[in-house]
C-alpha cells in the first residue's frame, strides 16, 4: 500500500469513528508510520491540524443532524463528544455563526465541511536540495524564551530576544560555537504545526561543547538522524508543501518528535523588526527516522 492508500484509509477510518472516540494508534497503524509523523504530515498537506479537522466534521455532521430530524440538541451533542451543551453551543457557533437553537427556528446557512481525500498531485518541479546527517548529542548554548504564536509574521516572542540582545552578548555567544552545526541557530523545541498553535520554546543559540556562562541556557540535542534542507528566508509557504507533501511520501523517512533547527541568518541586533533586503540561504534540520 503506497502512502497515498494509507493516508486515505486513516481518513476513512475517522468518518467512520466521528461519534466515537478516535484512536490516534489506529489512525498511524492505517497510516503505516508514527502518530507525531501523521499528524505533522496531515497538518501540513490538508493546510488544518488533525485535531480541527475532526472537530469541523462532527459539528458539520450535528449541524445537518439538527436540521434534518426532531433530536433533541443535548443528544446531537453527546453524540458527537461534547458533554457540556454550553461547549458544544459555543463551538457550534462558531462553525456556524448560529446556536444550535436559532437554528432550528430560523433557516440559517451552514458552514459544511466535507470529508477529505488525498489525491496524487503533479509536483517536483522546484528541485530541493538535502542531505541526511547521522549526529552524535551534542549541545546548544544561547538565549530562550517562551513563544506565543501568532499566524502571520515573525512571533512577538522570538523578536523580543533578538530586540533585547546587546552586541557584546551577540559577539560572545558566537565566539563559542566550536562545534557543528556553524553559525548562528534558532531552535525550537515544542512547536505545534497547522491551526492548532501551542506556546513553544524558542533558542537563539550556538552548538558548542564549553560550559554555558550563567547567562546563557544550555539545551542538550540527543543523537539523532536528520533531513537537511537546503532552502531561503524569508520561507516561501510552497517550501513546506515541497518537504511534506513530496520529499517525506517517496524518502523512506518519517519525521521525529524533537526540535527543528535553522541555521542562520544573522540577526541585526536591537532593533524592532528584522528586515531582509534579499533573500538568505539557510539549512532547515528537521529529525527523522526510517519509516516503517
Amino acid at each position: 500500500m503506497n502512502m497515498l492508500e494509507s493516508f486515505n484509509s486513516a481518513l476513512d477510518y475517522i468518518e467512520r469513528n466521528l461519534e466515537n472516540e478516535i484512536d490516534e494508534n489506529e489512525l498511524a497503524k492505517r497510516a503505516h508510520c508514527s502518530v507525531y509523523h501523521f499528524k505533522r504530515m496531515f497538518s501540513y498537506l490538508a493546510d488544518i491540524s488533525l485535531h480541527e479537522y475532526i472537530r469541523r466534521r462532527r459539528l458539520t455532521l450535528a449541524a445537518l443532524e439538527l436540521q434534518n430530524s426532531p433530536v433533541k440538541v443535548i443528544d446531537v451533542a453527546m453524540k458527537y463528544g461534547y458533554y457540556s451543551p454550553d461547549a458544544f453551543t459555543r463551538a457550534f457557533q462558531v462553525q456556524h455563526g448560529v446556536t444550535p437553537t436559532e437554528l432550528r427556528i430560523s433557516n440559517q446557512s451552514l458552514k459544511v465541511y466535507p470529508p477529505m481525500t488525498f489525491r496524487l498531485s503533479i509536483g517536483g518541479g522546484e528541485p530541493m536540495m538535502f542531505r541526511i546527517e547521522n549526529k552524535d548529542e551534542f549541545q546548544v548554548i544561547g538565549i530562550t524564551n517562551r513563544v506565543t504564536p501568532i499566524e502571520m509574521g515573525e512571533h512577538p516572542g522570538v523578536e523580543q530576544v533578538w530586540r533585547s540582545t546587546d552586541h557584546d552578548t551577540y559577539a560572545e555567544l558566537k565566539s563559542i560555537n566550536n562545534v557543528e552545526p556553524f553559525g548562528i541557530l534558532h531552535v525550537n523545541v515544542g512547536e505545534e504545526f497547522g491551526n492548532r498553535k501551542a506556546d513553544y520554546n524558542y533558542y537563539l543559540a550556538v552548538a558548542s561543547t564549553e560550559v554555558s556562562p550563567d547567562k546563557f541556557s544550555r539545551l542538550v540535542i540527543p543523537a539523532m538522524t536528520w533531513v537537511v534542507v537546503d532552502t531561503k528566508v524569508p520561507w516561501e509557504p510552497g517550501k513546506w508543501k515541497q518537504i511534506y507533501g513530496e520529499w517525506f511520501p517517496t524518502s523512506g523517512y518519517e519525521q521525529v518528535e524533537g526540535p527543528t533547527i535553522q541555521v542562520g541568518p544573522e540577526i541585526q541586533i536591537g532593533v524592532e523588526k528584522q528586515l531582509l533586503t534579499e533573500e538568505v540561504g539557510v539549512e532547515f534540520w528537521i529529525p527523522i527516522k526510517k519509516a516503517r
